[in-house]
């Protein structure tokens, strides 16, 4: 079953970056996805999304749904009827709403996990953290608005990080049947990104030296963006035999 395009606004995302060696990043990928590269590096990070007034576009505002959402993400490239596919790669969600954990995977696409989250927010400064009910993530976001990405990014400039990410509409996540991938697609109606300048960030996922040997990963920028406009479109599932 296909949903309705579901529209909200994102009353905060951020983008939590990190490069890491290709071959490090391929391992943790199944098939048909390849990691996406920027000057030879590969890019994973942890989105971390507020969602407000989230509903079917013929409901009212006050009807909708909110909720804090963490996303571990890889971007991807595939190919599919003999286009390369660009997009990227979700290993796992986790979500502050019940409806979304008990509902993710049978109506909404995309499994979902519970979690607990924490937020301590001004205009100018950002703190997010999560743990999951099940123990198995963790996360820890904490920076302040700036007007320029690292020097040491491997993005030369805001302008290509913002291309880079916004490229990145179409996520594919685990499907509940094995070898299957809820296809979502994001749509913003006024993309805009600010840089952020962390001062900590923690990943369960991206700091464990088992998944990842040490020298293969390193935190590389954090995007913000607030008050999108936007929708969610599903896009049906992938799998092996049909990319």
């Amino acid at each position: 079953m296909h949903l309705p395009a579901i529209h909200g606004i994102i009353a905060r995302r951020i983008l939590a970056n990190y490069r890491i060696h290709p071959d490090a990043l391929a391992r943790h990928l199944p098939e048909p996805f390849r990691p996406a590269q920027v000057n030879g590096h590969a890019i994973g990070g942890v989105c971390l999304i507020r969602l407000e007034a989230l509903r079917p576009k013929h409901l009212p505002s006050p009807f909708g749904l909110h909720s804090e959402n963490a996303a571990h993400r890889i971007a991807v490239e595939w190919d599919h009827q003999g286009e390369t596919r660009h997009g990227v790669y979700v290993l796992r969600r986790d979500t502050d709403s019940r409806l979304q954990s008990l509902a993710g995977g049978r109506i909404f696409p995309g499994i979902s996990h519970h979690a607990v989250f924490q937020t301590r927010e001004t205009p100018e400064r950002l703190y997010v953290s999560l743990r999951s009910s099940d123990g198995e993530t963790r996360v820890t976001v904490e920076g302040t608005v700036t007007d320029a990405l690292p020097e040491t990014s491997i993005f030369p400039a805001l302008s290509a990080a913002s291309g880079f990410f916004e490229k990145g509409s179409l996520g594919y996540s685990p499907a509940r049947e094995k070898g299957h991938y809820d296809g979502m697609e994001l749509q913003c109606r006024n993309w805009h990104v600010e840089p952020l300048d962390i001062q900590h960030a923690e990943s369960s996922f991206f700091d464990d030296r088992k998944a990842f040997p040490p020298g293969t990963v390193r935190f590389d920028c954090a995007l913000l963006m607030r008050g999108i406009q936007h929708e969610w479109h599903d896009r049906g599932q992938l799998c092996c035999s049909t990319a």
